[in-house]
């Protein structure tokens, strides 16, 4: 007990281990207890199984770093440590990552780093899952970057009252409008940086305005289309203070307006001769063609009233010549149907 791993380096005065690069497949059973900062890092580790780390052996473990691994799967239990507050998993290839890996009880983690490491879709909603159950309500920074995320799951962030930098940078991400910001009182730094987004509406806009501590929010290098659509943004940025570097952002959609920084569009440079609102805009042309219709229809029987007199009389006529064109064929009929009629025109022909 006390001792050091055998490929492990270790520092009892600094109460640190270090296991980097030394061919590990899974955790040093032999950790000492006096251990505050471990550093396991660029060992071929592919699985975290619940007795991985002893709670009982490691009870001021505060720091934990497995960046740089091979880790795919961690299983229930695997992070429960009660003084743990700093994890970095980072440049790993998560696919399985159970709700419960902080145990049942909850984690005082603060910090949690997951850069590079969601290469799987169904692992990031079992990281919002992780997230929504309140195991780590102590959280005050999560990095979330280089993971390319498309979209991110419904209220995500919602039970992280405590969060305080959130980065989501070097992502896809091509809208917010399913992200909920609401409840993150404590938020100070949001980095949204060198993803995909076109346009922020006004309901994420409206949250942003809300948030008392959020004071530096980084949009930089986004795909930004200067269409109608972007007028809110365009207004927000003019008056807010939140946005680091909102001078240098520009438009990339359309051509016209490639290159040009969002700060100085105006209403002339966009061109809204369409409603922004086309759904609203369409139902109200089918009342206004529902309206014309009716119009039409109504005049239409307002000019059979007044002509009925010659519209009977018309109808009298064309059933009087219809008859009178029947009685024709029927002669004709009655002609060809008798023989001695058929020779008695016959012979009255010649």
């Amino acid at each position: 007990p006390g001792g050091c791993p055998d490929l492990c380096e270790c520092s009892e005065p600094a109460r640190t281990v270090k296991c980097v690069n030394r061919n590990l497949t899974a955790v040093p059973p032999d950790l000492p207890p006096y251990v505050r900062s471990l550093f396991i890092t660029g060992n071929p580790l592919t699985h975290l199984p619940a007795a991985a780390f002893s709670a009982q052996r490691l009870p001021d473990l505060s720091a934990l770093n497995l960046s740089g691994n091979h880790l795919q799967a961690v299983e229930a239990g695997a992070l429960a440590l009660p003084a743990l507050r700093q994890l970095d998993l980072s440049g790993n290839a998560l696919i399985s990552l159970s709700p419960q890996a902080f145990g049942e009880d909850g984690s005082p983690l603060e910090e949690l780093a997951l850069r590079g490491a969601l290469h799987d879709h169904g692992v990031l909603f079992s990281l919002a899952a992780l997230l929504q159950s309140g195991a780590l309500r102590n959280l005050s920074r999560l990095d979330l970057a280089d993971n390319g995320l498309l979209v991110l799951p419904a209220g995500m962030f919602t039970a992280l009252p405590a969060l305080r930098q959130l980065d989501l940078s070097n992502n896809s991400l091509v809208g917010l409008q399913n992200v909920s910001f609401q409840g993150l009182g404590q938020l100070q730094s949001l980095n949204l940086s060198n993803n995909s987004l076109a346009v922020l509406w006004n309901s994420t806009l409206a949250q942003f305005r809300s948030l008392p501590a959020l004071r530096y929010i980084d949009l930089g290098h986004n795909t930004w289309v200067c269409d109608c659509a972007i007028e809110d943004l365009v207004a927000w940025l003019k008056e807010s203070d939140q946005v680091k570097g909102r001078e240098a952002l520009t438009c990339a959609y359309p051509d016209k307006m490639l290159g040009k920084a969002l700060l100085k569009i105006n209403s002339l440079d966009l061109n809204c001769s369409l409603p922004i609102d086309l759904p609203s805009q369409l139902q109200t042309s089918y009342v206004f063609l529902g309206i014309v219709l009716a119009l039409i229809g109504a005049i239409f029987l307002l000019v059979l009233y007044l002509n009925r007199k010659g519209i009977k009389k018309w109808m009298h006529n064309i059933r009087d010549a219809c008859r009178d064109h029947m009685e024709g064929y029927h002669y004709r009929y009655e002609i060809n149907a008798d023989p001695r009629l058929t020779n008695l025109s016959s012979n009255s022909d010649v």
